[in-house]
């Protein structure tokens, strides 16, 4: 999508400073825009400013100014998350929708209204007092994320069968040994690979070299050895699907979805991100500190702090070579 001819002038800027100055991904300044755009909605709604039988998602923003932003007041805000809460209809993948807005979500549509108002007070100064400055976040339920144990994470690596089994392997073998976000595994290209690291590109741009025990690299070095014979030379992306285009992630989530059910492995609640979260788990409780494994996963903030901290190389290959499954070979696969 493209947010510039929907949104106002002063969206735009607002969405510009996000892209530009802090130079967050395309998807993320989407998802402001989508953000903004549903809380202007209801506040027209909300103001009388469109007739009532006006369908929602026929209620322009591009006429939202300054002046009509600087009139929101805490109760309209207060009144929004209500809404998203009670009336907003989220549809999901299953066929009956759902009434409300978890949580989780509903804070983060509040932290990109938040974004807004800092814009326009600090950054510009085009407003002089910021109206929400106090309000209280939705309440988020502490959940523990789901995560294989080292047993289950072996059989799941052992089971790997069929005619992709040589990348599908080396896909499971870098989630649960480097953690990788999807997005990470997708974008990898064959330049991003070094004898003993890869460079990964990760969340807002940001590089970040992530360390390959034994394990990883001899997944790598398989899965290349194959991929060199049937592959076009041109194509860089690591990873490719049948047609050898890039891999997407709707094929990475389908292959570690059927992989676990063929591993007799519960594969509800489970993705490509829960392997993620089973790798953090398992070097975290193997020695490796937080503030190592904070770079390791690409994480900017640490425990909801603003605090960064920079860790060692040496530090880095330590923590890849913590993981217990860094040293484990099922044997070659097919």
């Amino acid at each position: 999508m493209d947010y510039r001819s929907e949104a106002s002038d002063l969206i735009k800027d607002f969405l510009g400073y996000h892209e530009v100055i802090k130079d967050h991904s395309k998807k993320t300044v989407d998802e402001y825009f989508l953000d903004l755009r549903t809380f202007f909605r209801f506040l027209k709604i909300q103001r009388g400013l469109v007739p009532e039988e006006t369908d929602f998602a026929d209620i322009s923003v591009r006429d939202v100014d300054i002046d009509f932003v600087g009139k929101i007041t805490k109760q309209e805000v207060y009144d929004y998350l209500s809404f998203l809460s009670r009336d907003r209809i989220r549809q999901q993948r299953s066929r009956l929708p759902e009434y409300g807005l978890s949580a989780n979500t509903r804070a983060r549509k509040l932290a990109t209204i938040r974004s807004l108002f800092r814009y326009l007070t600090v950054k510009t100064g085009k407003l002089s007092e910021n109206p929400i400055e106090a309000l209280d976040s939705p309440k988020i339920r502490s959940t523990l994320p789901k995560y294989l144990t080292v047993e289950q994470c072996k059989t799941l690596l052992s089971s790997v069968s069929g005619i992709n089994s040589t990348r599908d392997y080396c896909i499971l073998v870098l989630f649960l040994n480097c953690a990788l976000r999807i997005s990470e595994l997708c974008s990898l290209n064959l330049s991003d690979i070094g004898s003993d690291r890869i460079r990964v590109l990760g969340k807002g741009n940001k590089e970040r070299v992530v360390f390959l025990n034994d394990t990883s690299v001899s997944a790598l070095n398989a899965y290349l050895r194959k991929r060199a014979i049937k592959a076009d030379k041109k194509q860089p992306a690591l990873f490719l699907s049948t047609r050898g285009e890039r891999i997407s992630r709707s094929t990475v989530h389908n292959l570690v979805k059927k992989h676990m059910l063929k591993a007799g492995l519960d594969s509800d609640g489970f993705s490509a991100h829960k392997l993620r979260h089973t790798a953090a788990t398992m070097m975290l409780g193997n020695g490796v500190d937080l503030k190592t494994l904070q770079e390791l996963l690409g994480h900017e903030h640490l425990n909801t702090t603003e605090i960064y901290t920079h860790i060692e190389n040496t530090d880095l290959k330590i923590a890849a070579d913590a993981n217990p499954l860094a040293h484990f070979t099922p044997g070659e696969k097919k």
